[in-house]
């Protein structure tokens, strides 16, 4: 069958603390459910595998529904030049295989391998950092997105901030990557999490740490940049997090008023998002990519978006970003764009019963 922008795909996400499924068509997200978790980790202060594999088995067959269901409905009502969206009229299943969590792999990879099987449909495995690095190449049910108008220019820089992971990545084509610089221990997103545990501030950190950073003085205390002086173009936040750990438990905890939760938060936000634009404008500099394009649950944060776009303004190059924040963070929408591009290189699971999960896949 020829691989086209009606290409019908399910794919469903379980890397880590959210349940998803979505229905694609070429690249246009027709439908992308996500069911999150927060609640269950939240007491626990950060993800609890048992608890996330559970919660994964409760909700996949709910989630698949949905994400059937919407896509029907919006095949109606756009008037979309597609068959009826169900299960036997697909073209293809896909699945994350990794990285994440092992046990919450499992359970999305045995719920696609159960259909691929029961429909006999051809099963595609994915590299979840690849779906964030394509996830700005998606477009929504009118077929508009950052590059619906605009052609990938090659060489590309992407820029991968997550809870679990910080790369640069050059991609020189599609499936051709290449990892330029990555964390060295706790990904961008971690570290957000571990600071605001430090603060009292509950789970997940990175939101509460932005709000509150929007009105602090980030000069009030100084925290040093991670690998401002490293020649390579790799990451390190351990550094930085023990610095904020010894300044909070120097501090009296009569003093540990708003204000103070204010300007510490921002403190340490401007210093984990410069140690990003130094990295970014190295890796611009050594590699002269055409076009930047972002990934990853803490693009969510719009300062991080600012200064990434300040920095890359200073090179003139056009910045990208998904153009839903539903395709930030983890989501199945992303797995289905990554699975398109997979199903027009012919990269199938051969031997359905064979695929297995990859918790340390990297490109």
């Amino acid at each position: 069958m020829k691989i086209n922008e009606n290409y019908l795909i399910l794919s469903i996400e379980t890397s880590c603390d959210e349940t998803s499924a979505a229905i694609t068509a070429g690249r246009r997200v027709l439908s992308n459910i996500i069911s999150s978790q927060i609640e269950i980790h939240q007491p626990w202060g950060g993800v609890v595998p048992n608890l996330a594999r559970e919660a994964h088995q409760e909700r996949i067959e709910d989630v698949k529904h949905k994400a059937i269901s919407q896509a029907e409905t919006n095949r109606i009502r756009f008037r979309l030049d597609l068959p009826k969206i169900k299960i036997e009229n697909l073209d293809a299943i896909a699945v994350t295989q990794g990285p994440g969590l092992a046990i919450a792999l499992e359970v999305g990879i045995a719920k696609a391998k159960q259909l691929a099987q029961k429909f006999n449909k051809p099963l595609i495995a994915v590299n979840h950092m690849e779906a964030h690095l394509l996830s700005s190449f998606a477009l929504n049910i009118n077929a508009n997105g950052p590059f619906s108008k605009t052609k990938p220019t090659f060489p590309i820089l992407g820029l991968l901030i997550s809870g679990g992971h910080t790369q640069l990545v050059l991609m020189k084509g599609f499936g051709n990557y290449q990892i330029i610089g990555q964390t060295l221990d706790d990904a961008a997103g971690e570290a957000f999490d571990k600071v605001a545990k430090m603060l009292n501030l509950g789970y997940p950190g990175g939101p509460i740490i932005e709000e509150l950073a929007r009105q602090g003085d980030q000069n009030r205390f100084t925290l040093p940049i991670p690998m401002a002086r490293h020649k390579s173009l790799n990451f390190s936040f351990s550094g930085l997090k023990t610095a904020c750990l010894y300044q909070i438990r120097e501090i009296p905890n009569e003093q540990k008023d708003n204000q103070f939760l204010k300007d510490f938060s921002a403190s340490f936000q401007n210093a984990l998002i410069r140690s990003i634009q130094i990295k970014l404008r190295k890796a611009i500099e050594r590699t002269q990519p055409r076009q930047i394009i972002l990934g990853g649950g803490v693009i969510n944060n719009l300062k991080v978006r600012r200064q990434i776009r300040r920095t890359a303004r200073c090179h003139n190059l056009p910045v990208f970003i998904p153009f839903t924040d539903k395709l930030f963070s983890d989501n199945a929408g992303m797995i289905g764009i990554a699975a398109f591009y997979s199903a027009k290189h012919n990269k199938f699971i051969k031997k359905i019963d064979t695929l297995d999960r990859k918790p340390n896949l990297s490109f």
